[in-house]
């Protein structure tokens, strides 16, 4: 049974017309099927999928990122990668069932992938925890991150998690330390890390495995430090501002793309991804092939650099001066330079106006 969102009243109806019109064993006996009036209406459909999708709002997408039929890391690793050998266990506690880890082919290329996997239908969410890690599955990635690095294999992380478990185990077991691990981890590798963000990636838990040469995101995913409905409940004290809250973060993948935080946004499909999974799966094939070739022109060092400075020069844009490394001096942008080029003439006018002042007022007096 389909699932629908709020806004998407108008097209539960037309479709499950459409199924009955599909359907010749219909109540009164075998029927002829209508194949103009099903055309009409799946015109309709994508009508009005694409008009609703085009003008979604921040909670609407954050809604869609979040649909149970979206399509999860373990569908993209069965279908993207041959010969997946799944490695489990952090060699410390445990293994941790709610990241998918381990070497494939993927057209006869080794790599590493990394997957956060939600699960499909209850039974399967509660034993992957619906996607939230604890400390063991970040130091289970790190231990397979530094055994990619060492045989020069390229690491590939799938991201779609509301955020680290906050359980009292997992804080127990070092979970802000494990999360700062797996981070520096990432960014020390001389292998290069493409992540793409499927659903939700939600704060440091995203981040750990998402530190990366290259991140694509979804255009209907979503990528924030907190959830909206945390954010609203900690600034409002009220999760009804939710709207609000996920409109101030700049969570979308077009905002994120503006901020250069995210290095490019996966086109999905009309209705979404979870609408036509199987076009979402040969859009992200041909993205990761582009990419991986794409630094097989980089040695190792020039890896490493290319993803340091992709994270140092994040936010740069907002400041007044950028940081020259081959001069050690500041380079001052536009606003920077009209300041320093005009402080003596300002400051000459600044007292000239107090002399004034004084002056008038000695004659006043």
């Amino acid at each position: 049974m389909k699932s629908y969102l709020d806004f998407e009243r108008d097209i539960k109806g037309l479709e499950e017309e459409l199924e009955k019109l599909k359907d010749p064993f219909n109540k009164e006996g075998l029927s002829q099927v209508e194949t103009d009036k099903i055309n009409k209406i799946q015109s309709q459909i994508d009508e009005k999928l694409r008009f609703a999708y085009a003008n979604l709002n921040e909670w609407q997408i954050t809604h869609v990122a979040r649909h149970e039929e979206r399509p999860k890391a373990k569908f993209f690793i069965n279908n993207l990668f041959t010969n997946f050998v799944k490695l489990s266990g952090d060699r410390r506690f445990s293994d941790d069932e709610s990241v998918l880890a381990g070497f494939a082919k993927f057209e006869e290329k080794s790599v590493l992938v990394i997957g956060q996997e939600k699960g499909e239908d209850l039974d399967s969410r509660l034993k992957r925890n619906f996607g939230m890690m604890r400390p063991e599955g970040y130091r289970k990635c790190i231990r397979l991150m530094k055994l990619a690095d060492k045989f020069n294999i390229p690491v590939i992380t799938f991201i779609d998690t509301p955020g680290a478990y906050p359980g009292i185990g997992a804080e127990q077991r070092g979970q802000a330390e494990a999360i700062a691990s797996s981070i520096e981890c990432c960014m020390s590798l001389k292998v290069p890390i493409i992540s793409f963000i499927l659903g939700e990636g939600g704060s440091g838990g995203a981040i750990a495995l998402a530190s990366a040469n290259k991140v694509l995101m979804f255009e209907n995913a979503i990528y924030s430090v907190i959830s909206p409905e945390g954010c609203a409940s900690i600034l409002w004290r009220d999760p009804s501002k939710s709207l609000e809250a996920a409109k101030a973060m700049k969570l979308t993948a077009k905002e994120l793309f503006k901020m250069k935080i995210i290095d490019q946004v996966i086109k999905e499909p009309a209705g979404g991804a979870h609408r036509n999974k199987d076009q979402a799966i040969s859009l992200t094939r041909d993205l990761l092939r582009k990419s991986l070739d794409d630094f097989e022109k980089y040695t190792r060092n020039e890896i490493f650099l290319q993803r340091k400075e992709k994270f140092l020069n994040i936010g740069k844009q907002k400041t007044f001066g950028v940081f020259d490394r081959e001069t050690d001096w500041i380079k001052k942008d536009s606003m920077s330079l009209f300041l320093s080029k005009n402080f003596l003439r300002f400051k000459k006018e600044l007292i000239i106006g107090i002399l004034v002042i004084f002056i008038g007022l000695l004659f006043l007096f």
